[in-house]
């Protein structure tokens, strides 16, 4: 399948889950992707099953200047972006009466403030009619235990994408936002080992 054919894609937090999939996908379909993650390691192992249509930066979506830095080689190597997805994410489960200012920051750094200034940053190089896909979750909307933090920073891309959506008539730029259920990934695994009864959305 070439779908994707000459178009150039960044998706952050690439190195496993779904990050990872989409990226295997996206390549498939021909695109050149790029793709951004914390740890050498995973990224290594993504270019190894993906070749070369793959191109890693290690970075942390938190760092502005390691956003600059991704976006400064997306520039130089592609010049412009067609598809972003901002799919970096984290989740730690406490419940409201043990939430604690650092679970809740970190949570909202990640989730929220990171998704903000990736697609900030990115928004110079999107072509016009390009597509921009933020990684929600069903926490968004849905009651889950113990997920006060991850679901409202995952509620806040909704606002994000229809904001954004308004603001980029004149170029044509379209935003969507995907909320999956859970997924077998490892931020799964992570939160099937804290909890019995798992209620973990990506």
């Amino acid at each position: 399948m070439t779908r994707l054919a000459g178009k150039v894609a960044v998706i952050t937090g690439g190195g496993t889950g779904i990050g990872l999939a989409t990226a295997q996908r996206f390549a498939d379909d021909g695109a050149h992707v790029f793709t951004m993650g914390r740890r050498r390691s995973e990224l290594d192992k993504a270019k190894s099953l993906i070749g070369d249509r793959l191109n890693t930066v290690v970075g942390d979506v938190t760092n502005n200047s390691d956003l600059d830095a991704l976006f400064a080689t997306v520039r130089d190597t592609a010049g412009s972006i067609d598809v972003l997805v901002a799919n970096s994410g984290r989740a730690e489960t406490e419940l409201l009466g043990t939430v604690t200012e650092e679970n809740f920051d970190a949570t909202f750094n990640v989730n929220t403030r990171a998704a903000l200034f990736t697609v900030q940053k990115a928004l110079p190089l999107i072509r016009t009619g390009g597509c921009v896909i933020l990684i929600g979750s069903t926490a968004g909307y849905l009651g889950l235990t113990g997920y006060s933090a991850y679901s409202a920073s995952k509620a806040a891309l909704r606002s994000y994408v229809r904001t954004w959506t308004r603001e980029s008539d004149d170029r044509g730029i379209r935003f969507n936002l995907l909320s999956p259920g859970p997924i077998d990934t490892a931020m799964l695994d992570s939160q099937t080992d804290k909890q019995s009864s798992p209620r973990q959305c990506h």
